[in-house]
């Protein structure tokens, strides 16, 4: 009797704290989204601008960068590189080829008297050896950890910084879906070598992805870096328009969501998405299948095997509905799909951190880079 009755606390404490984890915000999109205009429409814009934080900015240059054959290189040629301050946070860092490459040059530029300042979060760093964080704390580099477990902090266990961003002398940027982990080496080709996608940034924008940086960092220290170190003049680097966005479960957790509604809403003629891990909510699902019977093109591609093998049943639950309403859904087939990606009509891009799942929209803190 008393050892169902522990048991039952227990359950009941557990499934308490992980609601807790999962509190929906006040500022909660309820209703259906209505087609009003189209993605160039100058309408579209505004309104991106006017709920989505900060403005489309003009200037910018971006290079797409395909797997760890592409991404690590151009990440590590910057760092090295680097004359006067880094700035650096990801979810996954572990230990490895590729964690000692970037841990060895995070490490001589910090020798060299630059600025070098690194954020971690604490469940998707615990594979990390503590060798290399006492590597980079001998050598100087500020290191926290985000979200380390504390029984005060239980009930925001769940709260990661899912972000993956790197700022240069707060002139170069990079951001996408790639961890520091030697399963996004190579060109995914094989089981063993994930697909993924980073873009590499220059121009005004930087900017912005410095400051959802300094987000997290004041959170966690509760200290501010300024000064041109950080935020240098930054002149016109392209002829791209884009703007980064940080959502987070205490502030502006619905916008990753609401941006999906507004430009799925906006296409008029094409919608590709890709999706690491895939399990919509009803709105977006209604969404998308809105989109097709107005005669958008729309398709989707999730991994055919992926990282959390529970994942995939859910995923492929939803899939008869989108199927009947004439969207085309392809299962990923080589290693695992990391990559979230989405294109609408060819004219407006995201890439980023953000999945397409309730986990990401209420849980996370996550960047997203948006492109026209």
């Amino acid at each position: 009797m008393w050892i169902a009755i522990l048991v039952t606390v227990l359950v009941t404490t557990f499934l308490v704290v992980f609601s807790m984890n999962f509190h929906r915000p006040e500022k909660a999109v309820r209703h259906h989204v209505r087609h009003a205009h189209a993605i160039v429409d100058p309408q579209f814009r505004r309104e991106m601008d006017a709920m989505l934080g900060p403005a489309v900015l003009p200037g910018n240059a971006i290079t797409a960068l395909q797997n760890g054959d592409e991404i690590f290189p151009a990440m590590l040629q910057a760092i090295r590189g680097a004359t006067r301050s880094i700035t650096f946070e990801t979810y996954i860092y572990w230990s490895g080829d590729i964690g000692k490459a970037f841990a060895d040059a995070l490490k001589e530029r910090c020798q060299a008297g630059v600025a070098v300042h690194v954020m971690l979060d604490w469940a998707g760093s615990a594979k990390m050896e503590q060798r290399l964080l006492d590597e980079l704390t001998e050598a100087g580099v500020e290191v926290e950890r985000y979200h380390p477990l504390r029984w005060y902090s239980i009930a925001r266990l769940n709260n990661r910084t899912h972000r993956k961003l790197l700022v240069v002398d707060g002139r170069i940027g990079f951001t996408g879906g790639v961890g520091i982990a030697d399963q996004w080496r190579g060109h995914a080709q094989d089981p063993d070598h994930w697909r993924d996608i980073h873009f590499r940034v220059e121009g005004p924008v930087v900017a912005q992805l410095q400051a959802g940086f300094m987000d997290n960092w004041i959170k966690t220290t509760g200290r501010v870096l300024h000064s041109a170190l950080y935020y240098p003049a930054l002149e016109k680097a392209g002829d791209t328009r884009m703007h980064l966005f940080v959502s987070s479960p205490a502030s502006g957790s619905a916008s990753m969501r609401l941006m999906y509604l507004l430009a799925v809403a906006a296409a008029t003629r094409s919608i590709d998405l890709q999706a690491a891990y895939f399990i919509p909510d009803r709105l977006v699902a209604e969404a998308l299948i809105d989109a097709r019977e107005r005669g958008v093109r729309v398709r989707l591609l999730v991994p055919g095997a992926s990282d959390i093998p529970f994942l995939r049943p859910l995923t492929q639950a939803g899939f008869r509905p989108l199927l009947e309403a004439g969207i085309r859904v392809f299962e990923w087939k080589g290693s695992m799909l990391h990559a979230k990606t989405a294109v609408a009509d060819g004219r407006w891009a995201r890439v980023g951190s953000s999945n397409l799942n309730i986990a990401s929209w209420l849980g996370n803190y996550e960047l997203d880079a948006v492109i026209e």
